[in-house]
């Protein structure tokens, strides 16, 4: 059985059962998600929460989700297997590792529910962040090329971000460790909880804001969903309140058109080669 395929996302984590063993998918990495020579990591476990969703029959979102990368991924296929831990009434647990001819790239534990029930429960202080309107924030094409070069996953979004944070882009960096912007996906496909673990992953590194240039390899990633988004733009924010020992925190809100807190995330990651 294979997912559906309309969007180029939809077919990024499109998944084939395996005939002849429980809890095993095929995937295809496509090259259109890469970063440098790797493929983004929010994407990969876009991919891994795919697959245990479909094994949670009555939990489809994911509403806590962890993935370790042990590897670097590229394009081409690549195998899923996974484990339920748990079936609950509210919630099920499982793991997924995601492998390339044998080479496991990624380890991910996570607990799927179903986020339609919880609609309308909302008791929070947070704010969405101030964003200029879309169309006085910089686009993808305004990008330096180098910068699009090495990441052709930018051109699979209508990213438009805060003037106030690009200043890295001019060699100016701000020295807040913080980018935010609006996010949708250029082919117009709307926003869904599966969208959101690459949104959490999918914004320039916030150490650029830093000074500190270059792609920065994910080592953990932690996502948890609030809710369904409602269609339309996306407002994301990454930051960073401390760099040290070669690694550091992001910590990303995606909130979606309807000013609501979907998704929050913090990842480690390690501080870009030869900063």
């Amino acid at each position: 059985m294979t997912t559906a395929t309309r969007s180029e996302f939809d077919r990024g984590i499109a998944l084939t059962r395996h005939a002849d063993e429980p809890g095993r998918y095929e995937a295809e990495l496509g090259p259109g998600w890469q970063i440098g020579s790797g493929v983004n990591g929010g994407m990969l476990l876009a991919v891994a929460g795919h697959a245990l969703s479909l094994e949670h029959a009555d939990h489809p979102d994911p509403v806590s989700i962890s993935g370790y990368y042990l590897s670097a991924s590229t394009p081409g296929p690549a195998t899923v297997r996974t484990e339920v831990l748990r079936s609950g009434r509210g919630l099920s647990t499982g793991t997924a590792s995601l492998s390339q001819d044998g080479v496991e790239r990624l380890r991910v534990v996570a607990s799927h529910g179903d986020l339609s029930t919880v609609e309308g429960d909302v008791r929070t202080t947070a704010q969405p962040p101030q964003l200029p309107p879309p169309d006085q924030c910089i686009g993808v094409e305004h990008a330096p090329p180098q910068l699009i070069e090495q990441a052709a996953l930018l051109e699979r979004f209508d990213l438009r971000l805060d003037p106030s944070t690009v200043g890295w882009a001019l060699g100016q960096p701000s020295g807040n460790g913080r980018i935010q912007g609006w996010f949708r996906l250029a082919d117009g496909r709307e926003p869904d909880p599966l969208l959101l673990l690459l949104v959490a992953d999918a914004l320039p590194p916030v150490t650029f804001d830093l000074g500190l240039p270059g792609w920065a390899p994910t080592v953990e990633l932690t996502v948890h969903l609030r809710a369904r988004p409602v269609p339309g733009w996306l407002r994301v924010t990454h930051a960073t309140r401390n760099v040290a020992g070669g690694y550091f925190e992001e910590d990303a809100e995606v909130w979606d058109e309807s000013g609501r807190l979907v998704a929050q995330s913090r990842q480690l990651a390690r501080v870009p080669r030869g900063a």
